[in-house]
C-alpha cells in the first residue's frame, strides 16, 4: 500500500519497434530527409509522415508548387522528381507510442546505405531527436553533418505554424532546384 503524500509513479510501456519502411532514394536524389523512427500511423499506412495531422507533405509540396500527394505512390514519385531521399535515423528502438522523448535502446539505420548509391549534396533531420540521435549515432560513420529543421509532427503544432515551417524547409531548395 503507497504511502499517504506519496504519489504513484506511472509506469510507461515501452514497445519495442523495428523499422519496416523501406528507404527511398535513388542515383538522382541530392538530399537525405531523415526523422528518428515511423510513427505508429506511418507503420500502418505503410509510408513515411502519414499521420494525417503531420504537415511534412503540404510544407514539400507548397514549397515545390505542386498539389500535395496523397498515396504513397504519389509520395514516393514526388520526393523522386525533387530528388530528395527519405529514411529514418532508427532502425529499431524501444519507443511509446510515436512519443520521440521516450526513446531507448536506439540502433541505427545504415545511412552509407543511401549515400554511397546517391550524390547527396545534404542531410536533413526532422526534429530534435533526430538530430540528436544522428549526431551520435550516425554522423561518426558518415562524417557528413545534418541540418536541423523543426518536427512537422502534430505535437509540434503549437510551436510551429505552416509558414514557419516553409521558411525552416526553404534550404532544401538550394539543392533540389
Amino acid at each position: 500500500m503507497p504511502q499517504k503524500g506519496r504519489t504513484e509513479e506511472k509506469k510507461i510501456t515501452l514497445e519495442l519497434v523495428q523499422h519496416e519502411l523501406e528507404p527511398i532514394y535513388d542515383r538522382d536524389s541530392k538530399v537525405l530527409i531523415l526523422g528518428t523512427m515511423p510513427s505508429p500511423k506511418s507503420r500502418e499506412k505503410g509510408f513515411y509522415y502519414s499521420h494525417p495531422q503531420n504537415r511534412l507533405w503540404r510544407v514539400l509540396s507548397e514549397l515545390m508548387g505542386e498539389i500535395q500527394p496523397v498515396t504513397p505512390e504519389d509520395k514516393k514519385s514526388f520526393l523522386q522528381r525533387h530528388h530528395i531521399a527519405m529514411w529514418d535515423v532508427l532502425r529499431a528502438c524501444r519507443i511509446k507510442g510515436a512519443d520521440d522523448s521516450s526513446i531507448s535502446s536506439a540502433e541505427p539505420n545504415d545511412i552509407n546505405l543511401i549515400l554511397s548509391a546517391a550524390d547527396i549534396k545534404a542531410v536533413f533531420t526532422t526534429g530534435k531527436k533526430a538530430t540528436d540521435l544522428y549526431q551520435k549515432l550516425c554522423l561518426p560513420q558518415t562524417g557528413i553533418p545534418s541540418v536541423y529543421l523543426p518536427s512537422t509532427s502534430p505535437a509540434n503544432c503549437r510551436n510551429c505554424t505552416v509558414e514557419t515551417l516553409k521558411e525552416d524547409y526553404r534550404v532544401i531548395l538550394d539543392y533540389v532546384k
